[in-house]
């Protein structure tokens, strides 16, 4: 068994610097690796539930930041509660409050944008530890792990003020940027390795997929890239959490990288749906 790399490198966390709101989508479903950094960073998780009934706030004045999670359902499905959770995802947007999107919760804030969440065109999934490479932007953020862990079958498109991070081969966006405080990653960053256990013992017939990895192979790729990934999330995280703005991330650039006016436009694109004249999902 791999050992537990979560603890950040400041493990005391005596006081509370606020809530952070959990959207999840399953009785069963934990925020993982992601919500035992909280805490240990001192937040309260304020965990919502929305395909129970649970109301999502109208602001986030209340909250330090906003994460949406994974699911089994897919951002194009037309049940209520996604339309709605959709529709929600302004709040953070136009408030600029730190927000997150994880797998779904990311293809989740891509359709509040206009954009468009498909299948792999030759059918492929992505299960298991798959390649990802940082772009210049993302260098400038934090240091990225070589693999990263991977659940999904669907994909998401650019929209116009989008910021690419981090890209794969068979789903290209794979961590992206939407204004000055909106993240999105396609792969599980809340994955630790009893979760990952647990996962394909649970879907062990989608391990057949193309594109899917066995357990055997997902055990091996755990013991070698677990903790790059637990490194990325912590510096991830904090970065999230201080909201730091882009023209921070233009600085850090290299000479020669991309332009400052890149990370300019994107910091003045629309916020959401309202202002790109969308209409309603």
């Amino acid at each position: 068994m791999l050992p537990s790399h979560d603890a950040p490198g400041n493990t005391a966390a005596t006081a509370t610097h606020g809530r952070i709101l959990i959207v999840l989508h399953r009785e069963q479903s934990s925020p993982g690796r992601v919500g035992r950094l909280l805490l240990q960073r001192g937040y309260e998780l304020d965990i919502r539930r929305p395909p129970l009934g649970d109301p999502l706030p109208t602001t986030l004045r209340d909250h330090a930041g906003a994460i949406i999670f994974g699911g089994p359902m897919s951002a194009n499905d037309n049940d209520a509660w996604i339309r709605t959770e959709t529709d929600w995802i302004g709040v953070p947007l136009r408030e600029q409050a730190p927000f997150l999107g994880i797998c779904l919760g990311a293809q989740m804030m891509i359709r509040h944008l206009g954009g468009n969440v498909t299948a792999h065109r030759d059918g492929r999934a992505e299960i298991g530890y798959w390649p990802i490479t940082p772009t210049p932007l993302g260098r400038a953020l934090c240091q990225w792990p070589e693999r990263v862990y991977q659940w999904h079958r669907e994909g998401f498109d650019s929209v116009a003020g989008l910021e690419r991070l981090a890209a794969g081969h068979e789903f290209e966006n794979q961590a992206v940027r939407y204004g000055p405080a909106a993240y999105g990653v396609q792969f599980h960053p809340e994955v630790s390795y009893q979760m990952m256990r647990r996962w394909t013992a649970a879907a062990a017939h989608k391990l057949g997929a193309p594109g899917a990895q066995d357990i055997a192979t997902q055990t091996r790729e755990a013991h070698r890239h677990d903790r790059a990934g637990v490194a990325w999330l912590n510096s991830f995280l904090d970065t999230w959490l201080a909201g730091r703005p882009a023209d921070a991330l233009a600085d850090a650039l290299l000479a020669g990288g991309e332009a400052r006016g890149h990370v300019r436009d994107a910091q003045q694109a629309p916020f959401d749906r309202l202002q790109h004249g969308l209409v309603t999902t």
